[in-house]
């Protein structure tokens, strides 16, 4: 017959044992664990499609592109030349026209549809009919670019809408030839694509004006601040982050713009209103001089890349400075 064994009367109980538990740091884990999922290369086989696809679609094209470069290749047969198309580019007015024509889309795309879209989103901001507003002037955005240029063809032709209007309302002195003279030309797609990229920075801009906090708004307007002192000094730098996405998109997007030029002006009339993109695209798949359309392309990625940078280290925080 068993039972419980008590303790008796007056004698010590035994002591409790604590146990501890092992701790290791992240680095004795990983050093536990290599050679098996949770080791350091763990990771790798996951990464390298992608590796493989940026490789691929971007870093060989590019390189493929810079070595081209030095080449007088019309798709056919090819010669080595050195820096021969890079010279030509010093001597090409219509290369020289193409940097002209991309720096005013640059600074048309700065000036227009970044200003319109901080402009409205603030203007629409917390109104009653406020939301429906900006989705009259998002809607264009989701409109490619080719449909786009499509229906602005049809406004800015000699007998298109717009002059059809001019002349409706007596302006026949307003009338233009729009799209064949340069550069009202190059301005008249500057303000198409503006009329379509708008609807983008309302969108983001608005995102912004919700996220500031409406506790800084209202200590602002507690110390008298109200209509543009309150956009100077408390709504704008409260939209620095968003401001700096915008207009680096916009950078981007004006250096590279091409579609609605193509479909327009197809850079035309005697190539005036061909941007940098076009002059690769046409000196490259059009005229087969492939060599000398590489060097445009490489001169435009370094713009490109460049200025994207520049912008970039001039307006995000210094974090090595922060940490020292």
């Amino acid at each position: 017959m068993t039972g419980t064994v008590t303790p008796a009367p007056g004698a010590a109980k035994p002591a409790r044992v604590r146990r501890r538990v092992p701790i290791r740091t992240p680095h004795q884990a990983a050093k536990a664990g290599g050679g098996r999922l949770g080791g350091p290369l763990a990771a790798l086989p996951w990464a390298l499609p992608a590796f493989v696809f940026v490789g691929v679609l971007l870093v060989y094209p590019f390189f493929r592109g810079v070595y081209g470069s030095f080449f007088e290749d019309n798709g056919f047969t090819s010669s080595f030349t050195g820096f021969d198309n890079y010279a030509r580019l010093t001597d090409d007015p219509v290369f020289g026209r193409s940097v002209l024509n991309t720096l005013m889309w640059v600074a048309g795309t700065l000036l227009l549809p970044v200003l319109a879209g901080l402009l409205i989103a603030v203007a629409t901001h917390r109104t009653r009919f406020g939301g429906i507003a900006q989705l009259v002037v998002v809607l264009p955005f989701a409109v490619s670019g080719a449909a786009t240029a499509v229906l602005w063809n049809f406004m800015l032709t000699s007998d298109g809408a717009v002059n059809q209007v001019l002349r409706g309302v007596g302006l026949d002195g307003w009338t233009q030839t729009w799209l064949l003279e340069w550069p009202q030309n190059t301005l008249a797609m500057i303000v198409a694509s503006t009329w379509q990229a708008t609807g983008l920075n309302v969108v983001l801009f608005a995102i912004g004006l919700r996220a500031i906090p409406r506790e800084t708004v209202e200590a602002a307007a507690l110390d008298g601040a109200s209509g543009w002192r309150m956009f100077r000094y408390v709504t704008l730098p409260q939209l620095r982050a968003v401001t700096v996405v915008v207009v680096g998109m916009a950078i981007v997007n004006s250096l590279k713009a091409f579609d609605m030029i193509w479909i327009l002006t197809k850079g035309g009339p005697s190539r005036s209103s061909e941007t940098l993109a076009l002059s690769m695209y046409r000196e490259t798949f059009r005229l087969f001089h492939v060599g000398y359309g590489s060097a445009i392309a490489l001169v435009l990625s370094v713009i490109v890349v460049a200025s994207s940078w520049m912008y970039l280290r001039r307006q995000m925080p210094d974090t090595g400075t922060a940490k020292s």
